[in-house]
């Protein structure tokens, strides 16, 4: 097992990145949809949340599509 990041290739650095990134994303995504049926469903006070953790969540998926991917490894 590589323990030095400077050993991985670009290309592998980038494929490693973009998985991560997509998987904390998709987290995020995830915690943001639950929290938002916490609060339809009364567990918490709703000041609007739910429709802007939806939103968030949709905004965090979106990082997803090739073309909002920007910079380099």
């Amino acid at each position: 097992m590589l323990t030095d990041w400077n050993l991985l290739s670009e290309e592998l650095q980038l494929m490693v990145s973009r998985e991560a990134l997509r998987r904390a994303a998709e987290l995020i995504a995830a915690q943001a949809v639950e929290l938002a049926w916490e609060i339809e469903s009364g567990g918490l006070s709703d000041h609007g949340g739910p429709e802007a953790l939806r939103l968030l969540a949709a905004v965090v998926r979106g990082t997803d599509e090739p073309e909002m991917v920007v910079g380099h490894a």
